[in-house]
């Protein structure tokens, strides 16, 4: 499992500390910026990591920025990203189990580092259950045109 992952500003403490966890756990990945905490535009880094997951060059994506609203705005504008704005673990869990979320996108200003670790390690180890789901995200397909 590969994994990209980018923030602004506003997330670039937290995606600091997920870089951290992530090699704590010897999981591959790799950063797609931003690199400091100046001011950036979050469209950019939304766009990176979701065109490499989109073009498979990654497996799945993590986006953070100050609440995450933006970032889950941008990448699902992205064909084939099926981002998920999560706030706690079952949201984390249900993003992959029934929407087979391949970018998770978190809020760096919102979220206490501990919760958000969890819900990576939530998120990554949760596989999609396929089902009626997969009809539905069949649905989806459709109806974005994709």
């Amino acid at each position: 499992m590969k994994i990209g992952i980018g923030s602004d500003h506003a997330g670039y403490v937290l995606k600091s500390a997920i870089i951290k966890h992530l090699e704590e756990k010897k999981l591959d990945f790799v950063d797609y910026g931003t690199f400091k905490e100046e001011s950036v535009n979050y469209p950019d880094y939304a766009l990176k990591v979701s065109k490499a997951v989109a073009d498979g060059e990654v497996d799945y994506g993590i986006l953070i920025c100050g609440t995450g609203i933006g970032m889950s705005i941008t990448a699902n504008k992205v064909k084939g990203i099926r981002a998920a704005l999560v706030h706690s673990l079952e949201t984390a869990r249900m993003s992959r189990l029934h929407n087979n979320a391949n970018v998770l996108c978190l809020g760096g200003r919102v979220l206490e580092e501990k919760l958000a670790l969890e819900m990576v390690d939530v998120w990554l180890n949760t596989s999609f259950e396929g089902g009626r789901h997969e009809n539905r995200l069949k649905l989806i397909t459709t109806l974005t045109g994709l």
